[in-house]
């Protein structure tokens, strides 16, 4: 397994951990459900979407019966996801802090980074997607460029036939 899909695997788990634990949190403090939005983005943008990373990165390929296209692209978009959503997630606790202008300049720019990773994805896969399908057809390609084989030798006793 790549490295990446590792890493978004267990980013995944991580964050299913922090936003059970603020759910949790909400649950027992209901002051807390300030936070919600929060914890909505630590689930689904941290659970759900880097597992879905984390699988198409290791499982579409496959399918596609071609390696990853620019496999380090899928680095970055680890590192945007993660950072995209850690800034996110400190913009949605800010704002009801008080700490308004700082709050929507993170969530501002962890937006942008996470929607950055998410078009990487985008393209590493659509363009994993093509190879399979351009290299199907330079193989079709090269088969009509060569010439004709000839009949394979027939094996057993030979046909005689009357003229």
């Amino acid at each position: 397994m790549d490295w990446y899909v590792r890493a978004f695997l267990r980013s995944s788990l991580a964050w299913l951990g922090v936003g059970v634990t603020l759910g949790v949190a909400m649950a027992v403090w209901p002051a807390l459900a300030v936070y919600r939005i929060a914890h909505f983005h630590f689930n689904l943008l941290g659970f759900v979407a880097m597992m879905i990373f984390g699988v198409g990165y290791h499982l579409l390929p496959r399918l596609a019966g071609h390696p990853l296209h620019r496999p380090g692209l899928a680095g970055v978009h680890w590192a945007l996801a993660n950072t995209g959503l850690l800034l996110l997630g400190t913009g949605f606790v800010l704002v009801p802090l008080g700490h308004t202008t700082l709050g929507l300049a993170a969530r501002a720019v962890g937006g942008f980074a996470s929607a950055a990773g998410a078009y990487l994805f985008i393209y590493a896969i659509w363009r994993t997607l093509d190879a399979g399908k351009a290299l199907a057809g330079r193989l079709e390609a090269e088969r009509s460029q060569r010439p004709p084989a000839a009949p394979a030798p027939r094996r057993g006793l030979p046909v005689f036939q009357e003229p």
